[in-house]
């Protein structure tokens, strides 16, 4: 990270660096782990390609944690936090810390090492990854842990300790942050062949004596402070969940004595009776909450907070880019101060900023009005401890003037407001259903496209190439010509064509050449987004992205993606999909605007896509599919507000493709999250045909069909994991390919892989690909001598 100031009209972006060194009452819950140049990226990459060493590996993520502390202790952080990074996710940590390896993996016992780790994370050669879900509403991922009655737990990674012994060597002193016990097992999932209903908290006594030896071992480095995190409380629990937490903290009570402990919760409110059971934990020390996107909890703290405890107070937003808004936040500190007292009080992050990218000083893409609206997580570090300053009564006047200034610039700016989207986005009278039944549109469909029972498709992305890269890196620097990048797209279109063509796959795509990432390709050409050059953000593992900022109203000036969906259907006779991403995902995976309701925000997109459909329809694409791959990622965390926010997403949806023939088939995606319970939602969204990711999640999917749910549209549940570089059987497909028609009608089921293949090589791809073809084959040959 650059130790530089970046000087605009507006005001000035501080890095990290440049405020006293006096260490203030400022928490920082994580921080992101990427780097601004994805140097973790590029190393883990190479570490799996073989090219190089887990020496060289270490060194990476050791160079990047101690710049980050070192520049945290710098700026005047006082409670800085190690063990926040993850080579993977922090749950998959959690789950090496207490040895909790499945079976199938091999493991022997001592020090979980790379290969046992990354083979959970990923599989390998003869054993499948384990499941990957979404982390509570972010597009964040984890691994979720296999438990069982028999699991064996043993303290087998001592990262936590590592790591706080290396900051400490650098003389920086840390808290070391750990997953806390109740919200590890009650994000863990019954292991393969342990009955559905067994209660993962029933294992809460065999960890405690594992997270005692780490909190010994900690103790005896030095550590003064640890964090425990268990952000679970803000979800609905019930009060044998809650007396969970009660009984590992009396627990563990007797190890936390000479050692300060921090329980933070994040993303939402706590209810009454969990914020009574937080702040009544034996053995703690102080309480960390989120106060940006858990308002309400500021009256449980003003009505009850217990005496003696600090207060962590999240009023600086981790997990969105605009910049803080000061005065308000200092009001509410200001108010909550003579609750817990001057000097309980902490100001802190709302939640880890690894949900942010890293640094404003980084970008060169972003105008100068619109990077004075932000805050990236060196800007937070900085905004957090300008606030714990101003309330010790040594504001910085001149920090808080520029701040207000860019506050008022951004309400005033003719750039955020279109009148005539505001006034298209006021919907009215209609639930913008498509006229005719699903049946009846896939029997027409089918008398259209005359497919095969079981038709066979993919997702959408084919492996993207190093030299893929290079020419879309080099025309956006206008080093090639638009006819030579054309040129180029169109070869390597026509060789994904022809690739399919000649696996026999049904449906084809045109692989997704010219997009280097399915919400930023949209968002460039719509207007009301804004772009980074280097604000990455990790997904997990390797995998990040780089979310657009939604700054002002969303609309489409031209079509987007019908130039390369008609050339791509040129080249075949087979029905080629036209790719597009929902309005609910584009809204999902970007910073959004935080003046105006997210739906509307929703609304406004979805009538730009609208606008694509019909012109992909009218240009002679039979196929489209929308892509809603991040729909249930945003569910809200209490059931009390799902309602509502299934409403417009699932309308948002529809308005994409309310006005097109009924032969004009639309598919949607979606992947990684629990779908179970919105499966009702997923029905009323009335797409033709969706594809939904399966197989890494055990095909939990399949239960709510075998529970008697019945779903009368195409339905496609992934039959391999592309997130895995193992290549699937034709015999393992064909039996997972069975499972889903012993609930699932013939008529309906297609055959598809989990998710998009960008991140496969295409040594990998074909032959996964050739063995789902077969495997589809060889049950339509079964089905038919079975007749």
């Amino acid at each position: 990270m650059h130790m530089t100031r970046l000087r605009t009209h507006h005001a000035s972006f501080p890095s990290f660096g440049l405020i006293l060194k006096e260490k203030m009452a400022s928490h920082i819950v994580g921080y992101p782990r990427m780097g601004p140049k994805r140097e973790l990226k590029f190393a883990l990459e190479a570490f799996w390609d073989g090219k190089s060493s887990a020496e060289e590996l270490q060194k990476v993520s050791a160079d990047l944690r101690s710049s980050i502390w070192k520049q945290m202790s710098e700026v005047g952080i006082k409670y800085i936090p190690s063990n926040t990074f993850s080579y993977y996710d922090q749950v998959l940590d959690t789950t090496a810390m207490l040895g909790a390896v499945p079976d199938r993996y091999s493991w022997s016992g001592g020090e979980i090492g790379f290969d046992t780790y990354f083979s959970m994370a990923r599989g390998n050669a003869s054993v499948p990854a384990m499941e990957m879900t979404k982390w509570f509403d972010t597009n964040y991922h984890y691994i979720v842990p296999e438990l069982g009655p028999n699991t064996k737990f043993s303290y087998a990674s001592h990262k936590a300790v590592t790591e706080y012994k290396e900051a400490k060597a650098l003389g920086v002193d840390t808290v070391p942050v750990l997953i806390g016990p109740v919200t590890y097992l009650l994000f863990s999932k019954p292991a393969k062949g342990v009955e559905k209903s067994f209660c993962t908290l029933s294992l809460l006594e065999s960890i405690l004596p594992i997270y005692k030896e780490v909190i010994a071992e900690l103790k005896a480095a030095g550590a003064t402070w640890i964090q425990l995190d268990e952000p679970t409380l803000v979800k609905d629990l019930d009060s044998k969940q809650l007396d969970a937490f009660s009984k590992a903290y009396s627990e563990l009570e007797s190890s936390f004595s000479g050692l300060n402990v921090v329980v933070e919760t994040y993303f939402a409110d706590l209810p009454a009776e969990a914020y009574k059971t937080l702040t009544s934990l034996n053995g703690v020390t102080g309480f960390g909450f989120d106060l940006v996107r858990g308002t309400n909890t500021i009256e449980h703290i003003k009505s009850s907070f217990p005496a003696g405890k600090y207060l962590f107070a999240g009023v600086v937003d981790g997990r969105n880019i605009w910049a803080n808004d000061l005065a308000a936040s200092l009001t509410i500190l200001q108010a909550l101060e003579p609750v817990v007292g001057k000097d309980k009080l902490v100001v802190s992050t709302s939640c880890s900023l690894m949900h942010t990218a890293v640094d404003l000083v980084n970008e060169t893409k972003l105008d100068d009005e619109i990077k004075s609206w932000l805050a990236f997580a060196a800007q937070k570090v900085v905004e957090v401890n300008a606030l714990a300053k101003a309330l010790t009564g040594t504001k910085d006047e001149a920090f808080f003037s520029s701040n207000a200034a860019a506050l008022a610039s951004r309400r005033s700016s003719p750039r955020v407001t279109n009148e005539e989207v505001q006034k298209a986005t006021a919907l009215k009278g209609s639930d913008h259903r498509r006229a005719t039944p699903v049946s009846a549109r896939l029997s027409a469909q089918q008398k259209n496209l005359n497919l095969p029972i079981l038709p066979t498709t993919t997702i959408g992305s084919f492996p993207q190439t190093v030299e893929l890269r290079r020419v879309r890196r080099e025309y956006k620097a206008n080093k090639i010509s638009e006819e030579n990048y054309i040129a180029a797209i169109k070869e390597e279109i026509s060789k994904v064509v022809k690739l399919q063509e000649e696996l026999d796959i049904d449906v084809l795509v045109h692989g997704e050449p010219e997009r280097n990432d399915m919400v930023e390709y949209f968002g460039e050409q719509l207007s009301g987004f804004a772009f980074t050059a280097n604000g990455w953000v990790q997904s997990y593992g390797s995998r990040c992205v780089k979310p657009p900022i939604i700054y002002g109203d969303v609309s489409r000036p031209k079509p987007m993606t019908v130039f390369w969906s008609k050339m791509a259907q040129s080249m075949t006779s087979r029905p080629m999909k036209g790719m597009l991403t929902g309005p609910v995902t584009i809204l999902n995976w970007s910073f959004v605007r935080n003046d105006q309701p997210r739906f509307q925000t929703c609304y406004q997109i979805a009538l730009a896509i609208k606008k694509e459909v019909e012109d992909l329809e009218a240009g002679g694409i039979q196929v489209i599919q929308i892509d809603e791959a991040a729909l249930r990622e945003g569910l809200p965390l209490r059931k009390s507000e799902h309602a509502f926010y299934l409403d417009w997403a699932v309308h948002s949806f529809r308005i994409t493709n309310c006005g097109i023939k009924d032969t004009t088939q639309i598919h949607t995606h979606m992947c990684y999250s629990n779908f179970n319970d919105i499966i009702q939602s997923i029905i009323d969204m009335d797409a033709d045909v969706i594809t939904i990711e399966n197989s890494r999640s055990d095909e939990k999917l399949l239960s709510v069909f075998r529970d008697g749910v019945k779903y009368g549209a195409g339905i496609g549940p992934g039959v391999y994991d592309i997130h895995s570089p193992r290549i699937p059987s034709t015999e393992e497909i064909a039996d997972r390919v069975n499972k889903m028609l012993a609930v699932l009608d013939t008529n309906v089921l297609w055959v598809n892989p989990d998710c998009g293949l960008k991140t496969r090589k295409y040594n990998e791809v074909n032959p996964a690909l050739t063995n789902m073809v077969s495997a589809a084959k060889l049950i339509r040959t079964q089905l038919a001598s079975a007749k």
